[in-house]
């Protein structure tokens, strides 16, 4: 089973705010800002630092608890019912796929899936286009703000600062900022810099004034020990908030996408 953020942590689910926050920084005290081991840290505590995202977060866990596998014969009705083929005797078409990086492979069912689920998501909320239209203006404001919020050069970190602030929701800001004093730490002893880079998008749900984005980025990242970039692939689940005429992240929760 995959590790939950409380396990990354190690932290109880019942663990308070504050002990969840003394572990993140115990946890990250004596890693370099580019390391994996950094980045998973500061996921963890994004979700689980985080009132919202946290209440979601255990939904989610909960969901994902084991359910009993069905009845073979029952199985086999339904098949033989609906005239579905079984899953495991379906063939798929050979060709392409072959020299495809199984992380694209990944990436692309991901974002297939999105597609369904917008689509749900958009009939239930009626489906008009002016929540089509917000969604595809909340996607785009996306991928330009991820860039400027992600990315960071140890040379100019209030620079940095300064420009990410004006792509994030006050209210927001006051996380981010916390997490980027780590950063401001750390960064100019381990001559950090990290340049994010939008690889695709979908729409996870769509709202006229909130609308929830699934990016996928790659973060190459150098410092004085890797002067060589290591690229480090994420996805970012982008919560865009319609504040005036612009959109702006109120919330982003990160993890590594399949290798």
């Amino acid at each position: 089973m995959t590790p939950s953020w409380y396990d990354v942590l190690d932290v109880e689910p019942t663990a308070s705010h504050d002990e969840i926050r003394a572990a993140w920084r115990a946890g990250i005290a004596d890693l370099e800002p580019g390391s994996r081991r950094f980045q998973t840290l500061n996921q963890a505590a994004e979700v689980l630092l985080d009132e919202r995202s946290r209440a979601a977060y255990d939904v989610e866990l909960a969901a994902q608890a084991p359910e009993p596998e069905p009845d073979a014969e029952t199985s086999q009705v339904d098949d033989a019912t609906t005239g579905d083929a079984p899953v495991a005797a379906r063939s798929v078409e050979p060709g392409r796929t072959r020299n495809v990086p199984t992380w694209l492979l990944g990436l692309l069912g991901a974002l297939a899936a999105l597609g369904v689920a917008g689509a749900i998501w958009a009939w239930q909320a009626g489906d008009d286009s002016t929540v089509e239209e917000a969604s595809s203006q909340a996607q785009a404001a996306a991928e330009q703000a991820i860039v400027p919020v992600l990315s960071y050069d140890y040379e100019s970190l209030e620079a940095d600062r300064e420009r990410a602030k004006s792509y994030v929701t006050a209210d927001y800001f006051e996380d981010y900022d916390q997490l980027f004093g780590v950063i401001t730490d750390n960064a100019p002893s381990t001559q950090t810099k990290v340049a994010a880079e939008v690889i695709a998008s979908g729409i996870v749900r769509s709202g006229e004034d909130r609308v929830d984005v699934l990016v996928f980025i790659d973060r190459p990242t150098t410092n004085k020990l890797t002067p060589e970039p290591v690229t480090y692939k994420d996805q970012v689940t982008v919560t865009m908030q319609k504040v005036g005429e612009d959109w702006l992240i109120d919330n982003l929760v990160t993890s590594p996408a399949a290798q």
